[in-house]
């Protein structure tokens, strides 16, 4: 098949992209909910993270021996109506209003976003020329920017009512005291998990009519000597480091992002209203740095970018952790900027030459994403337990980036 007609399976797969970040990019939000709703401190509300991203550790292997065994499509479709059944799921906690439910709802959601990431990654790189693969993928990663800007700018303000009430503060003369308090601000949390999953069966059923191409050994009935998931792929150097680096990435992303609401409001100063609209130019800035990223990749390597993109998050954190405050906040907007192509680039890098073990080595890459399960909550424990040198923290994710920089210096180099 010649690329033009990769134009189809490209655009549908992009649409993935799309609902991811919608998908992650509420958790911020929510986090910031559940302090309310459910009575938690900062660190207790940090696991909102960990519910979600342990799934990513748990089953990217199982899925890619799915879809190894069948196809990237049959993964996409099963993944897609998942994710579905977990927004719905909404409403029943609703009515609970426990904690655990809501982790595990946000279980069940990640679940089958994780069918999704760990097709369309591989299955963007292997649709074209594989030198530009890194640029494909970072043109993809753009509409995650997308979503993520419009979680951050517009859905979040549908969740946040703008009040932050506890038991001691709620005016005497709240219609219908506490208990009503807390049904407003937890059905506010229904209506754009609905909307998400009504999106996410729509796109499935397109899935299910739309033929998309078979790449590499997808659907093929293996043979009992046949591997379904190949770890040889870990004597590949530049494999091995790109899970660690993807490992500390993610963890540093999502150590600022989930905790970017709660910095604003918390020890910035900022009311709901307002921080909401800094984390849609936070969002934004991620964006933008994903487009332009994406055009600069046509003069300068990917590896190159990354470097110089790290090392410059590094000095931003250094900002965060020297200053703090609004200071810290507007650092905190370049850092977005600069996080934008790490990812996709790290993992096209990791993936290069790879093979008949691609599906083996991005099913390790997205187990990688565990870093959210853990890193985000040592920066959490560190802001809860100091809050007078919050901004302390931040040199959690400053560490982060230092292993990305490596990784675009010398540890991209394919070397066996």
């Amino acid at each position: 098949m010649k690329n033009k007609n990769y134009t189809l399976p490209l655009a549908l797969v992009f649409s993935l992209f799309f609902l991811w970040a919608i998908s992650s990019n509420l958790l911020p939000t929510m986090i910031r909910q559940l302090m309310k709703t459910c009575e938690l401190n900062t660190f207790e509300a940090s696991f909102t993270e960990t519910a979600y991203w342990l799934a990513y550790f748990i089953f990217p292997i199982p899925i890619a021996m799915f879809m190894k065994r069948y196809s990237y499509k049959a993964g996409i479709v099963f993944g897609l109506s998942l994710a579905a059944v977990g927004g719905f799921l909404f409403f029943p906690a609703a009515m609970l209003k426990e904690y655990w439910a809501y982790l595990c709802i946000f279980f069940v959601i990640a679940t089958g976003m994780c069918f999704l990431e760990t097709a369309a990654n591989p299955y963007v790189t292997a649709l074209g020329d594989a030198a530009t693969a890194p640029r494909r993928l970072n043109l993809a990663q753009s509409f995650n920017g997308l979503g993520a800007f419009i979680s951050a700018m517009f859905l979040s303000k549908l969740i946040l009512s703008g009040t932050h009430y506890t038991r001691e503060t709620l005016p005497a003369d709240y219609p219908g005291g506490w208990e009503a308090y807390i049904q407003i601000e937890t059905d506010a949390m229904k209506t754009p998990y609905l909307v998400l999953a009504v999106l996410l069966l729509v796109i499935a059923v397109v899935f299910v009519f739309a033929k998309l191409p078979k790449i590499g050994d997808e659907g093929q009935r293996t043979t009992s000597k046949e591997k379904l998931i190949d770890f040889g792929v870990w004597k590949r150097s530049h494999l091995r480091w790109g899970v660690i680096a993807q490992f500390f990435y993610n963890g540093g992303q999502t150590a600022i992002n989930s905790l970017f609401l709660v910095y604003c409001c918390s020890y910035a100063g900022l009311s709901e209203t307002v921080a909401t609209t800094y984390f849609g130019f936070y969002m934004l800035a991620f964006l933008a740095g994903r487009w332009i990223g994406t055009g600069l990749m046509i003069r300068f390597r990917p590896q190159d970018m990354l470097l110089v993109y790290a090392l410059a998050n590094i000095v931003l954190c250094g900002v965060v952790v020297w200053c703090g405050g609004q200071v810290g906040l507007y650092a905190m907007l370049g850092i977005s900027f600069f996080m934008s192509i790490m990812y996709p680039t790290q993992f096209s890098l990791a993936l290069k030459g790879l093979g008949n073990q691609t599906k083996s080595g991005s099913a390790f890459l997205v187990m990688s994403i565990v870093g959210n399960a853990c890193l985000p909550q040592l920066t959490a424990y560190l802001m809860h337990v100091n809050e007078q040198m919050y901004h302390v923290a931040y040199v959690v994710p400053m560490i982060c980036f230092l292993f990305c920089a490596y990784y675009g210096w010398r540890g991209y180099k394919v070397l066996d």
